[in-house]
């Protein structure tokens, strides 16, 4: 269970718990849960979390104690996974004082897991040394449908911030009560915002704060669906010393300015770039002559570093304080704050100036404006500042240092030029000291997506095809297939393209697959040669049916349930097709589908079909705006595809002359 995010591309979260049960018999809590009833759910629920509460004590020295107890009853025999207990933990900073679990079976004993039983690793297998571990209780061969796994841990930590983050739903499971409890010192006071919630009062006694939320419903998966952390209740939390005074070693923003003055400190002082640094730009840039060019010079180096993170000396920055330029080039290997601050580093030898950017990656909507804290950020990308000549479709603007073209230095996939999806619309940090401010990073608009689709084919007779395809990907929809493309061999992405031929062309094979990875443009391109027999259904030895939609668009959006809870979250991207169908000797079209013009405010969708010179030449375009349409509008989204998916499953028939 996470509680807070300490760092970019680094989560550290403390779970904890008191009292704990003798010999194997469960604690009176853990029963007082397993005895509850619980409301009927939809038959596919797992499991039911019975009680997630954390108690979080602050002492004068800013030392935190922090108390974890969780319940679950598991459902259905899926639902195993559940019965884990993990405490995280920070090795220069704090430590697991006790971690204890039970399992409660239906017609055995109570099984107790203890020292014994509990495993210590590192958070991330990615990281070469990281001071965030896990402590870990595995119960899930033990467990089954009927079984109540409850668990309790108490963490240390001295943390650099005096602000909390707690999910009152941190998975789509049902929850039965969920509490947030502060105890503070005397004279010490709270704050707190509520997210994806009406606003959440507090119960207060004296310096003692209690934030809670029950009977909380199952958070259904639906296709294009906002993300979890969008949708289950969120608190943030800030405490202060009396009077705000500081006394204590602890970071506590009152807004994002502040912010950026803190993270600032922690950048400014790592980039300085050497001459080894220095010589290796000039490399990179001696043949470029635009200042695009040589960004893309040295973007392009700086995704080639490995990623890798190490983090140390979490309790002086958070996990947020990068490493030096010097020492990232010479290792070439980092993690995201790592590359962003090399690459500011490279950037300076040819009088660019940058900016590290403090971003949420995963979920666009997680940011919020409300609450100034660094805990809001998972992820650090960069600001490079362009001159007017610079043209990109991921240029912002700030009202005092100008136009920032935005990038990500860790996502190998994107090029100089174009954002990740997932991380466009969101509110980001621009860390510029004084100058510092949460901004909307840029969203490219749906023809800077695009895929134009060009397929050749012959119908035979027999209704066998024969056919070439060739593809030019652009920006996300690139980035996608060159995903795709590089994270497996050439014999997993010839799978890949003949299983999504054959859901058009059963039983396709791929007799010729030519992928080319244009990533300085911007561009994947693919050329597919295929057959398939049986492609057009012969009927009575005269009429031949086929569907001119040869293969289906790779961004198929499946809205087909009669209701929704949730928002329709689309993306940007655009899609033209043109195929060129050779038809049989001796047949002619006798039927064609009508024309279809679809408009909406989120999206355009046409056909159109012509024949010419024995050619059947079928279009089909389509562009998607990205937006996020509530689920009361839903009915206007799921009949946009339903009329377009008829269209594409039209048929032409022809018959013989």
């Amino acid at each position: 269970m996470l509680s807070r995010t300490l760092g970019f591309c680094f989560l550290l979260v403390i779970l904890s718990a008191p009292v704990f049960a003798v010999a194997d018999e469960a604690p009176p809590w853990l029963h007082q849960a397993a005895a509850l009833k619980v409301p009927a759910y939809e038959k596919d629920t797992p499991a039911v979390i019975l009680q997630n509460e954390q108690q979080v004590t602050v002492g004068e020295d800013g030392k935190i104690t922090t108390v974890t107890t969780l319940a679950i009853r598991i459902l259905l025999r899926e639902g195993r996974a559940y019965a884990r207990a993990v405490a995280y933990y920070n090795s220069d900073a704090g430590k697991v004082r006790e971690i204890r679990a039970w399992l409660i079976r239906p017609s055995s004993p109570v099984k107790r897991y203890g020292k014994d039983e509990t495993i210590d690793v590192i958070e991330d297998a990615n990281d070469i040394y990281n001071e965030s571990r896990l402590k870990v209780i595995d119960a899930t061969r033990d467990a089954d449908a009927g079984s109540v796994f409850g668990y309790q841990t108490v963490s240390e930590e001295r943390s650099v911030f005096s602000q909390d983050i707690f999910s009152f739903q941190y998975n789509r499971l049902p929850i039965v009560a969920s509490r947030y409890s502060l105890a503070l010192p005397q004279g010490w006071r709270a704050s707190s915002f509520t997210f994806n919630h009406a606003p959440i009062a507090p119960t207060v006694t004296g310096t003692n704060y209690t934030w809670e939320l029950r009977d909380l419903p199952p958070i259904t998966w639906e296709p294009s669906s906002p993300e979890v952390t969008s949708l289950a209740p969120r608190l943030a939390v800030s405490y202060f010393p009396p009077g705000d005074t500081r006394t204590v070693p602890m970071q506590t923003n009152a807004n994002w300015v502040e912010v950026s003055r803190w993270l600032s400190g922690l950048h400014d002082t790592q980039w300085a770039p050497d001459a080894a640094i220095t010589e290796k730009v000039r490399q990179l840039t001696a043949g470029a002559k635009t200042e695009l060019e040589k960004i893309h010079a040295i973007g392009h180096y700086v995704q080639n570093i490995r990623y890798i993170s190490i983090q140390i000396g979490l309790n002086r920055g958070g996990g947020m304080r990068p490493h030096t330029a010097a020492e990232v080039f010479a290792k070439s290997y980092g993690d995201c704050k790592d590359k962003a601050n090399l690459m500011r580093a490279m950037l300076k030898v040819i009088d660019i100036a940058a900016y590290p950017v403090g971003i949420y990656s995963g979920d666009p909507t997680f940011v919020r404006d409300e609450w100034a804290s660094p805990l809001q950020f998972n992820h650090c990308i960069i600001a490079i500042r362009v001159k007017d000549e610079t043209q990109a479709r991921t240029i912002v603007t700030h009202p005092k240092l100008g136009r920032l073209l935005i990038f990500d230095a860790t996502d190998d996939d994107t090029p100089v030029g174009g954002l990740p999806e997932h991380e466009q619309g969101s509110l980001a940090l621009l860390v510029a000291g004084e100058e510092g401010a949460l901004m909307r990073m840029p969203v490219t608009p749906p023809e800077a997506n695009g895929l134009d689709r060009q397929i050749q084919a012959t119908l035979g007779a027999d209704g066998s095809i024969t056919a070439n395809i060739r593809e030019s990907f652009l920006g996300t929809s690139a980035a996608g297939s060159r995903s795709l493309f590089r994270r497996g061999s050439r014999l997993d992405f010839l799978k890949i393209v003949e299983v999504w031929i054959s859901r058009g062309a059963t039983a396709a094979k791929v007799s010729n697959l030519e992928p080319k990875d244009n990533q300085a443009e911007g561009r994947f391109d693919l050329s597919v040669d295929f057959s398939a027999t049986g492609y057009g259904q012969l009927m009575q030895d005269r009429l031949l049916v086929f569907k001119p939609a040869i293969v289906e668009r790779r961004e198929a959006l499946a809205l087909t349930e009669p209701g929704r809870r949730h928002p329709v979250v689309l993306d940007s991207h655009a899609f033209t097709e043109t195929v060129r169908m050779k038809l049989p000797v001796g047949f002619e079209v006798d039927e064609m589908p009508d024309a279809v013009k679809l408009d909406t405010a989120f999206g355009s969708y046409k056909t159109s079909y012509e024949v010419k010179n024995g050619e059947l030449v079928f279009t089909r375009t389509l562009a998607q705006k990205a937006t996020t349409i509530a689920s009361e509008h839903y009915q206007s989204v799921r009949s946009f595809y339903e009329k377009m998916r008829a269209a594409e499953q039209a048929p032409v028939v022809l018959a013989r002359k």
